[in-house]
């Protein structure tokens, strides 16, 4: 693998929405139609044919010997968090392309097509909803649910799909059948602690936690914090704390299903320091690996929500964002990948992904795999994120050879062919 051309391309299209604070390439805006524009051309430079799905996925193929074959396809996506890092889900994709890469550089033709896929709007960060595209891939998208969806500044989700060209009544166009589809891999930095602290260069994906998403918007009533008593207030503020400090606690009791609840965002109304807050807003994430602890806590929040609606004379309304389901990967898969470690004498290590993936709705498509690589002391969506080079090409090789075995690769001298 080139190393030195791994890292340039990593590097070039990192200076798309590089700041100082972080990266802030959000989907669908013009900062990321640039960075896939730049990803495009080199897809088109190593003789891929390349389109744009309905929801924006950007798809690259490379032709097989047999065309009418399923795909084996890998990748992973490109828009971030405000002020994130460099290599969350990035790296994926430019694994993908140096696969491609490699291939072409050894003149390797191989029986099944590949293709190379760039996956719209995983992050939630803009618009509250994670790994649109894939869903859009795999058929899992309401546009009526969706459509307005707002970001900070107000802008709907369906007015940024048109500023980059998209027609959101078109989205359910952009599911795929499962039998275009042979087996799909993903590639990306672990997001967490785990390979670090055990100095293991891979770590092969058991399964994929899935969140569950609300918005609440507690109403109370705004009064004058000098003059109104303590007993007489409905304050939308107070009201939010306790639900937040309740679903702590109820989430601690589900801590060996690697259940885990965020508050990470939470707006007050009017937001002055001498009016009781009128209104507050919270986004609530619930993620667990066990679909059975997240209905759990899910059921224990809908309790406490009318509890302190009622104490504390608050309107408290929930919109229910996603209710997605953990996924457990592909056995025969992680037998795969697990084979080609021992193979090539790569250590590694089985594990479950707190963090959800595009690879958790491309399973439902296809036989699906993911492989980890370490994050320096378990550092994600941060600006100092950072995985070496040399780790990550650990691995690319991996991704190389299974996508090479699970695509007949012809007369190719590392697998034995």
């Amino acid at each position: 693998m080139d190393l030195n051309r791994f890292q340039k391309t990593l590097k070039n299209v990192n200076e798309f929405g590089f700041t100082e604070n972080g990266m802030n390439r959000l989907a669908y805006t013009e900062t990321e139609r640039n960075a896939l524009a730049y990803m495009i051309e080199l897809f088109k430079q190593e003789g891929m044919n390349v389109r744009v799905d309905e929801i924006g996925n950007v798809i690259a193929r490379r032709e097989g010997v047999n065309p009418s074959l399923p795909v084996v396809a890998c990748g992973s996506h490109i828009d971030t968090v405000y002020n994130g890092g460099k290599y969350d889900g990035t790296v994926g994709v430019v694994a993908g392309l140096e696969v491609v890469r490699y291939l072409n550089d050894h003149n390797i033709k191989t029986e099944h097509p590949i293709e190379v896929i760039i996956f719209a709007c995983e992050e939630s960060a803009r618009f509250g909803i994670a790994t649109l595209g894939s869903k859009g891939m795999a058929g899992l998208l309401n546009k009526e649910v969706i459509a307005d969806l707002q970001d900070k500044e107000g802008i709907t989700l369906q007015e940024a799909m048109q500023s980059s060209g998209l027609n959101i009544d078109f989205i359910e166009s952009a599911k795929r059948k499962k039998c275009e589809f042979k087996s799909f891999f993903e590639l990306h930095i672990e997001q967490g602690p785990v390979l670090e602290e055990a100095a293991v260069p891979i770590g092969i994906v058991t399964g994929i936690a899935a969140p569950t998403r609300f918005h609440i918007i507690i109403n109370g009533q705004a009064a004058h914090s000098g003059t109104t008593p303590m007993n007489y207030r409905r304050d939308a503020f107070s009201g939010a704390t306790e639900i937040s400090l309740a679903l702590e606690q109820v989430v601690q009791q589900e801590m060996k299903f690697g259940t885990v609840a965020t508050i990470g965002e939470c707006i007050v109304t009017p937001g002055a320091m001498n009016v009781v807050p009128e209104k507050a807003e919270m986004k609530i994430d619930i993620r667990s690996i066990s679909n059975l602890s997240k209905k759990k806590v899910k059921e224990e929040l809908f309790h406490m929500i009318n509890r302190v609606g009622e104490e504390r004379k608050l309107e408290i309304n929930v919109i229910e964002l996603c209710d997605d389901v953990p996924i457990e990967m592909d056995q025969q898969m992680i037998q795969s990948l697990k084979s080609l470690c021992n193979e090539f004498n790569l250590s590694y290590v089985e594990m479950a992904s707190g963090a959800g993936h595009d690879a958790m709705n491309m399973a439902k498509i296809c036989p699906t795999g993911m492989v980890f690589v370490p994050s320096e002391n378990g550092l994600s969506h941060n600006k100092n994120e950072f995985t070496p080079a040399e780790q990550i090409m650990e691995g690319v090789r991996l991704l190389t050879y299974v996508v090479l075995k699970e695509s007949h690769a012809k007369h190719h001298s590392i697998l034995g062919e």
